[in-house]
């Protein structure tokens, strides 16, 4: 079975740093497995999930440093393995948006976390607008056997329209 690695970078955004850290994936015989790049404010932010042989993920480790440095990024690796998915039940979309405030993104991972939910991916942006700033999020989630969906659905409505949000729950097919 592949070993996993994750790999992040972070530092000032450039043309070519993709490109550069992907070269560097192929000639270590690594594949990605899953990728994310944002740039927050000037900063490019790149993780990825790579997999590979003992060797390969080795060479990756030993090699990234040299190449961050060359780039002038900040780079962590750390080992893993596949995450088990045998208890997940159903995949959904929570997708919300309106005023923003401090907390609400608390709030929400907060009323989750107690359904015991896996939030497998979120993304989150404020925008300003003539009303004030306005925050728009998409969260990727997983039930796990036993939760009660029309139960999350109730309590995440309750939730958005006390924070004066509009949002939906949606089962991904």
């Amino acid at each position: 079975m592949p070993q996993q690695l994750v790999v992040t970078a972070i530092g000032a955004d450039r043309t070519g740093i993709v490109s550069k850290l992907a070269r560097l994936v192929t000639e270590c015989n690594c594949n990605i497995i899953d990728s994310r790049m944002a740039i927050f404010g000037n900063e490019f932010t790149f993780i990825m999930l790579l997999d590979g042989d003992q060797v390969a993920l080795s060479r990756i480790e030993h090699l990234l440093p040299a190449l961050g440095l060359e780039l002038d990024l900040t780079t962590m690796t750390k080992r893993t393995s596949a995450r088990p998915r045998n208890t997940v039940v159903a995949h959904y979309v929570l997708d919300y948006a309106g005023p923003d405030k401090v907390g609400t993104l608390g709030a929400i991972t907060g009323l989750l976390a107690g359904f015991n939910i896996y939030i497998g991916s979120l993304q989150s942006a404020s925008t300003a607008t003539d009303k004030g700033n306005w925050m728009h999020t998409q969260m990727t989630l997983e039930l796990a056997q036993g939760t009660d969906p029309q139960a999350v659905e109730q309590a995440v409505q309750q939730l958005l329209q006390q924070l004066g949000l509009q949002g939906h729950l949606q089962a991904q097919i």
